[in-house]
């Protein structure tokens, strides 16, 4: 029977969920629940607007829903490049330096755990910071191609301030009409975000990974995901066939609240650094200096 807490206390719950996990290694599973306090909206949180992300098919199939897409992004991407972690993000690299936490496994594409100081990160949905060629599968980064969609498109400007953003980078606008989208440098193929869309399969390596890590770790933690889509619920499955204790912290309920041992209804940034206070290792924390800046792909 799962266990469930509101975390109206963060400290005594912290040492509630230490008592179902152990003194680990446990692997983290994050969705966006831990970046809203980045400024970043997640898809399914209490209050989130309806939203219908675009589909690969949608992507590959139709010129009109690239150029659609480009257009969006050429704006959210520079509103994701300025947010920054939070204590969310830090606490649960506190936990990977204490040795609680083995590896992050983030369904988030904002690279903000590796901003943050973890580093066993695997990004399940991609990064938003880099761009693949659909032809020749080159990958290049992010701010390479937004020079040449600037130069393409130089008269082509919109503020982020009141523009609804989602967690993927993409922008609301009322239109997009006219926007150039530019194609690989290499071969002239398509240029996709380096993101796993709605409708298209996680690679079969990351996903072998991911569950290699499963097998590694004594447990299962997951943070800000709703759990709705499989492509991180079937972690959690897996965790629980296996025996091993799940904890769920998230804002509202989730698909796998009938596997976890415990459920915490809370938001992240306090719930996770409570708990990083129970682990950590004082010695450990001070020696610790997260980067001041996101890291990003290099250019090319």
């Amino acid at each position: 029977m799962t266990e469930t807490l509101h975390a109206d206390d963060p400290t005594a719950t912290a040492e509630r969920v230490r008592a179902i996990l152990g003194d680990g290694p446990v692997l983290a599973l994050t969705g966006a629940g831990v970046s809203t306090d980045s400024g970043i909206p997640d898809y399914r949180g209490p209050g989130s607007p309806p939203r219908n992300p675009m589909t690969y098919q949608q992507f590959v199939g139709d010129a009109a829903f690239r150029r659609h897409y480009w257009a969006r992004n050429h704006v959210g991407w520079r509103h994701m490049e300025r947010t920054e972690c939070n204590d969310g993000h830090r606490a649960l690299a506190d936990l990977e330096a204490a040795g609680f936490v083995s590896a992050v496994v983030t369904q988030n594409v904002d690279t903000l755990h590796e901003a943050a100081g973890s580093r066993r990160v695997v990004d399940l949905h991609g990064r938003y910071d880099r761009v693949i060629c659909l032809g020749c599968r080159e990958i290049t980064a992010r701010s390479s191609l937004d020079v040449r969609l600037a130069e393409l498109n130089p008269d082509f400007s919109v503020t982020v301030e009141d523009i609804e953003l989602a967690p993927d980078a993409d922008a609301a606008l009322s239109s997009t009409e006219g926007f150039l989208v530019a194609d690989c440098t290499e071969c002239g193929g398509v240029l996709k975000p380096d993101i796993v869309y709605f409708g298209e399969n996680v690679p079969k390596p990351r996903v072998e990974e991911v569950y290699a890590l499963v097998e590694e770790a004594a447990g299962l933690l997951v943070a800000g995901s709703s759990l709705t889509v499989f492509s991180g619920r079937r972690f959690v499955k897996r965790a629980a066939q296996q025996g091993k204790p799940v904890v769920i912290l998230n804002q509202g309920a989730t698909r796998c609240d009938d596997l976890a041992a415990l459920t915490v209804d809370a938001g992240c940034s306090q719930m996770l650094r409570a708990l990083a206070g129970s682990y950590a290792d004082p010695a450990l924390m001070e020696a610790t200096t997260p980067p001041s800046t996101r890291t990003s792909v290099p250019e090319t």
